[in-house]
Formats: structure tokens, C-alpha cells, sequence
């Protein structure tokens, strides 16, 4: 078995506030396509298209986020978001090759896509977000 990996869908990005951050973006040359709050992860995020993929930015809506801790430390990208064909089958084949995870199970993630973590000791030290886009 084989995940079927489709295409990197976005960069996470840790920012201490959106509107700083989408004033330095867009004198850039980028543009936010889409913003909202992801309640379950107590952030605030915003999309920019680059081609196919996107930069996603993400402001900690609570201090006790993950996104505000991360930034206690540093800042700068957080994650690497890599969209798959079906994220339990990924989980799965991931869990027998023993890959150490963040989620065993898929959970609800901005725009109600499926999302899971792979431990980034797993990888090198790169956070690795799965994603699956929701079902027609």
C-alpha cells in the first residue's frame, strides 16, 4: 500500500497578529483569498494563493494555543500541510510502517477538511499536517 499523497496544500505560518502580517504579505505581492477563525485549534487564520497551494498564516486566538506556545519560542513556519487522496488510509499505512503521530485520528480543521499530525520527530523535525478535503 501506498498513501496517496496529491499536492503540498499550504505552508502554517505562526504570526502574533493577522493585520501586521497581511499588510507585510500583500507589500509582498500576495493577496488574502479567504480568513476565519478554527475554533478547535483556538487560531485565527488567513489564506493566500501561491499556483495550486497557499501560504496559510495563523494567529493564536488564546494564549494557551499551540500557535501562541510555538511562538513563545519562534516564528516563522510551523507546518507543512500535505494534502492526501484519503487520510484514514494515510493514518493507517503510516501506523504500520510505525510512524510516530500526533493524531491517530483525523480531526476537524479549517473549512471542515479532515487534518492529522505527524510527530515531527518522525520527520526530521518538520511538522507534517495531513489533510483531506471534505467529501462532495
Amino acid at each position: 500500500m501506498s498513501i496517496r499523497i496529491k499536492r503540498i496544500d499550504h505552508l502554517g505560518i505562526a504570526v502574533p497578529a493577522l493585520a501586521e502580517a497581511r499588510v507585510a504579505f500583500e507589500a509582498l505581492g500576495f493577496r488574502v483569498d479567504t480568513e476565519h477563525e478554527v475554533p478547535t485549534e483556538k487560531v485565527k487564520v488567513a489564506f493566500l494563493p501561491v499556483g495550486e497551494s497557499h501560504l496559510e498564516l495563523l494567529e493564536p486566538a488564546e494564549p494557551a494555543s499551540v500557535i501562541a506556545k510555538f511562538l513563545e519560542k519562534r516564528s516563522g513556519v510551523h507546518h507543512v500541510c500535505i494534502q492526501v487522496e484519503d487520510i484514514d488510509e494515510a493514518l493507517d499505512e503510516l501506523k504500520a510502517r510505525g510512524v510516530r503521530l500526533l493524531d491517530e485520528t483525523p480531526r476537524v480543521g479549517a473549512s471542515g477538511c479532515r487534518v492529522a499530525f505527524i510527530h515531527p520527530k518522525a520527520a526530521a523535525g518538520v511538522l507534517f499536517e495531513l489533510k483531506e478535503e471534505p467529501k462532495a
